[in-house]
């Protein structure tokens, strides 16, 4: 993923975008694209898209103003209701082939939506859920939407592509069908004489050309009105916005569970492989000094000499781990002050910039301080870079952190990998992780956290 963000991008928006991890190689053409289209498998799957809605929506047109009209009619009897709820379950089954058709046909990728369950069951419980759904009532206007719009897209579609290809290779058949194009307008089988006809040298290169400008235009005009299509499967059959925050939010809250978890499995291992084990040594060794004390006094001060060495380096192991839980420095002074000492224990020199002027929330600093920390244990262990930076500044609602080297490059955001856990630790509070890694280097992660002061 190329980052968005290069060294002097300070100023720019944010939300910037790049082409992703594992893209394909662009192939090379020997034509441009306008001169390509018709003949690319896109045009003529967008064709059949145009030439499959008018049937289809057609029938759910009928179906929907059948439906409207015998539940509205019947509303005054019991029947019209549940008449309507299953009218409304059947546009869902509508809107679900059209979501499975522009897959295919447009690439438009649409999650569905939420299923329709009633609280207690039972058919009342499932007409109440789906009659107060509004996914259930957005699948209904689709249905009467896209008839009209499914009517003029074929008309355009078919004319085009009709005229185009018919002037186009006119030249080769208009011996068996002449074509009479004057001031009556262009008919077949014309009972005029041959000189009226169109069949000679210019008229017929004419014609191909007018039919090849037909047939170069016809894909995009036909792409330019799949717009509305697209727009209209993703807005009307797609699921709410609430409900897929909802399903966001229940993603991010799964990762940073995992997250917690993991980082509390961490520290109970390293407090039991470090310094309690440290600290059991250490008392084991004081018992053995206390029993020597009376008897051979040198080699229990010498016992003791060697626990008080086991007590600084248990004590520095404790504070090792306390400034991994949260460091004292960036509750204190923030991140410029963090970041510099963290920097200062790389083996890479890393020269630090912070242009912040007031402080964001304690929450964003902490991640912001372990993102950045775990960037530099990335390039101490795998970049082999002789240099490194660290630039941190404000870009509007956005804090935004940038680490560069001069390594061998090839970083990249694989299925299991430390930039992997940090992009989904990032992607929980609404934060992006950008990475330009090209082999041979340099290195360029940008991270993007939300402003929270």
């Amino acid at each position: 993923m190329a980052t968005a963000y290069g060294p002097d991008t300070r100023d720019r928006e944010h939300h910037g975008s790049g082409p992703g991890f594992g893209a394909k190689t662009p192939v090379k053409h020997f034509l441009p694209a306008p001169l390509r289209a018709p003949l690319e498998a896109r045009a003529w799957r967008e064709l059949l898209y145009v030439l499959l809605s008018f049937p289809l929506s057609m029938v759910m047109f009928v179906f929907a103003v059948t439906m409207i009209s015998l539940s509205a009619g019947l509303l005054i009897t019991f029947i019209g209701i549940p008449l309507l709820a299953v009218g409304l379950a059947v546009c869902r089954g509508f809107g679900a082939m059209e979501r499975h058709r522009a897959r295919g046909l447009l690439g438009v990728e649409v999650a569905d939506p939420e299923r329709v369950r009633g609280k207690t069951g039972g058919p009342m419980a499932w007409t109440g859920a789906i009659l107060k759904s509004g996914v259930s009532w957005r699948h209904l206007l689709y249905t009467l939407l896209h008839f009209p719009w499914a009517v003029f897209t074929f008309c355009v579609a078919v004319t085009f592509w009709t005229y185009g290809l018919m002037a186009l290779t006119y030249p080769l058949w208009h011996w068996v069908f002449p074509v009479y194009a004057g001031k009556d307008g262009i008919q077949l089988f014309s009972t005029r004489t041959h000189q009226e006809f169109l069949d000679s040298p210019a008229e017929l290169a004419v014609t191909a050309a007018l039919g090849l400008v037909l047939v170069l235009a016809a894909p995009w005009i036909v792409r330019g009105l799949l717009t509305v299509d697209r727009l209209l499967v993703t807005g009307l059959l797609g699921p709410s916005r609430l409900a897929t925050r909802v399903s966001e939010l229940e993603s991010d809250r799964g990762v940073v569970v995992d997250t917690a978890a993991a980082d509390l499995r961490r520290i109970e291992r390293d407090l039991h492989d470090g310094a309690q084990a440290r600290l059991v040594a250490l008392a084991m060794d004081l018992g053995l000094a206390k029993e020597k004390l009376a008897h051979d006094p040198e080699a229990a001060a010498q016992m003791v000499d060697e626990a008080h060495g086991e007590v600084k380096v248990a004590l520095q192991e404790l504070r090792d781990l306390a400034r991994g839980i949260h460091p004292a420095v960036l509750t204190d002074r923030g991140l410029d002050a963090a970041l510099s000492a963290i920097a200062s224990r790389c083996t890479v020199p890393v020269t630090v910039e912070v242009d912040l002027e007031s402080r964001p929330a304690q929450a964003i600093e902490g991640i912001a301080y372990f993102t950045v920390s775990e960037l530099l244990q990335n390039i101490s262990k795998h970049s082999r870079a002789t240099r490194a930076t660290i630039d941190v500044w404000r870009a509007g609602d956005r804090l935004m952190l940038q680490i560069t080297d001069n390594g061998r490059g090839g970083a990249s955001v694989s299925a299991g990998g430390g930039l992997a856990g940090l992009t989904e630790r990032l992607d929980a509070v609404d934060g992006v992780l950008v990475v330009d890694s090209p082999v041979g280097g340099p290195t360029t992660i940008t991270a993007e956290l939300p402003w929270r002061g």
